[in-house]
Order: C-alpha cells, then sequence, then structure tokens
C-alpha cells in the first residue's frame, strides 16, 4: 500500500522521482481500509528535507499510512517557509484530542542547551506526556531521545569533547525482539550531536531496555513501556548527502571541523558518501510499524490508552 500524504506537499514529488508510491488524499479516501494514523513532530530547521527523509523510510510498508505534521506554537521556525508551516502543519493544540497509531519526534539544534533552557521545554514535555496516552507507539530521534529519556527516566545527557560525526557500527542486544527481524549482526548508522547518554545510566533503570549499542558511540537505541517508546541517539532517516552537507556548511564557517568518520569513499569528500545504513534503516521503520504499531494498536482509535 501506499502512503497517504497531504496533497501538494513537496515531498510527493521528491519521492515520485525515486519511484516510491504515494497516494494524494482523493484516492485514500476511495479505498475501504482503516489507515495507520502516523504524527511527526518535525523540531528539525529544515522541515522539507527532514519530512522527505521520514516519508522515504516510512514507504516501505504494506499498509496505508495516514501522515500528519505537527508543530510547536511556542517556536517559530526560522528556515523555512511560512506558506509551508501554515499548509502542512498544525499546532499541538488543535490535535490534542485526537489519538493517533504512531508518531515520530525528531533532532532538534538545541543539544548544547540544558534542557530546561531551551524556549519550548515546556510545550514539547506536555506533548511527550500526552503522547503516551494518545499514541501507541513513539519514535524519539536523537535531541528528542535524550529529552525524553531526562523527562521520563532521568537520564541526563553529558557534554562530548568532540563531535560525534560520521557513520558507526552498533550491535542489536537481543535479535529476537520483533523490531530486529531481519537485522544482520551488526548495522550501522549516522550520528552527528556533541553530547551522549551513558551507558550505566540506561542500564541502573529497570524500565529501560538497552536493545542496540555501540563500541564507539554508546548507546543508540532504548526501549521502554514495552515497546510504545524507542530513543535512537542517532539519524537512521538520513539521507545520503546529509553529513556531506553539514561538513561543507560547517568547514565553511570555521576551521576545526572534522571529517565525519567512515562516510566517504576512500575518507576523501571528493569521492562522495558511502552508503552503509539504508537498508537497516528502512528494515527497523518497517518492522516497528509493522510489530509495534499496526499489530498493537486497535482497530478503534479511540480505544489507545
Amino acid at each position: 500500500m501506499p502512503l497517504r500524504l497531504p496533497d501538494r506537499l513537496p515531498a510527493i514529488d521528491l519521492l515520485k522521482k525515486e519511484n516510491i508510491f504515494v497516494m494524494g488524499d482523493e484516492r485514500a479516501h476511495a479505498q475501504d481500509i482503516r489507515p495507520l494514523r502516523i504524527v511527526i513532530l518535525n523540531l528539525m530547521p529544515l522541515k522539507i528535507t527532514t519530512e522527505t527523509d521520514l516519508v522515504r523510510l516510512l514507504s516501505n510498508t504494506p499498509l496505508q499510512l495516514d501522515i500528519s505534521f505537527m508543530k510547536l506554537k511556542s517556536h517559530t521556525p526560522k528556515n523555512t517557509p511560512i506558506e509551508h508551516m501554515m499548509m502542512f502543519y498544525r499546532d499541538f493544540e488543535s490535535m490534542r484530542n485526537e489519538k493517533f497509531d504512531g508518531m515520530i519526534i525528531t533532532g532538534a539544534p538545541v543539544e548544547q542547551l540544558e534542557f530546561e533552557e531551551v524556549g519550548y521545554w515546556s510545550e514539547v514535555t506536555d506533548i511527550f506526556n500526552w503522547a503516551r496516552t494518545h499514541v501507541t507507539s513513539t519514535l524519539y530521534i536523537c535531541w528528542a531521545a535524550q529529552a525524553g529519556l531526562y523527562h521520563f527516566y532521568n537520564i541526563p545527557k553529558y557534554p562530548l569533547s568532540k563531535k560525534m560525526f560520521g557513520i558507526f557500527s552498533q550491535h542489536p542486544l537481543d535479535d529476537r525482539l520483533p523490531i530486529f527481524r531481519g537485522f544482520d549482526a551488526e548495522f550501522r548508522m549516522p550520528h552527528s550531536r556533541h553530547t551522549e547518554i551513558h551507558r550505566e545510566d540506561v542500564l541502573a533503570n529497570p524500565e529501560l531496555t538497552l536493545i542496540a549499542d555501540s563500541e564507539v558511540c554508546g548507546p543508540s537505541i532504548i526501549m521502554a513501556r514495552g515497546g510504545r517508546e524507542f530513543f535512537i541517539t542517532g539519524h537512521m532517516e538520513y539521507a545520503p548527502d546529509t553529513l556531506d552537507k553539514e561538513y561543507r556548511r560547517d568547514k565553511d564557517i570555521r576551521k576545526d571541523v572534522d571529517m565525519p568518520i567512515d562516510y566517504y569513499y576512500n575518507n576523501n569528500p571528493a569521492n562522495g558518501p558511502r552508503v552503509t545504513w539504508r537498508a537497516h534503516a528502512n528494515l527497523f521503520y518497517s518492522n516497528w510499524i509493522n510489530y509495534y504499531v499496526y499489530q498493537e494498536t486497535p482497530y478503534n482509535i479511540e480505544d489507545i490508552r
């Protein structure tokens, strides 16, 4: 089944060029099936890029997904046209009484601030709390993962002496979990962050299960509440050129920028990125939709508790 997206969303044309089947509202209404409702709280500055990255991964499922985009009332993005936000995004307050089968909360460029110093901390934690009773399963990505772990489980973050930047190997710790069906003994994930969480803090909390780990970049995927919450410290959703754009942008601003680790062919930016994470990224999102959303969510969406 295809994705059901708002008509005229820029991601539609981009994904059609990649031969991904996307369905508009009109055709979707004609199908006699209850689509899974997925809401994305997009906190990244380049909204259209992040939309496309996530929708690309959500497309690899046989289920019809109805995608909605949520925004914060307490924060106005500077890098996305206001017309785009008005057309495709809704404030949390207007969605508070709705329920969703799945939710994705993205990272945000505020990780070097203390959580309570973030201007929208009050609103975003209100959304975290809301998700627990209005969403079947929620994915927290990068800063959102650190924020969710801190808010719900008192897991602190720690500054890194050097940015964690590149593609790093991860290891599933329990391959019997449905989220890892089809995974190899090792998979790779992009990381781009200035802070980290510590393995011992996660392991000390009986409510948390560390399910994927890395010798280099530490805990990478943490599960809670039987799969109703996943916290991902990296960016499985990144497109092939995302780290390249970030590296070239930062290199033009200052001189102390390191090249992303194990990313370019022969470690040479002129050779382009060596893409080594897409297969497992697609499999992870497909498993999440199937085993933790579709298999767990009630047919009557109002029964989500």
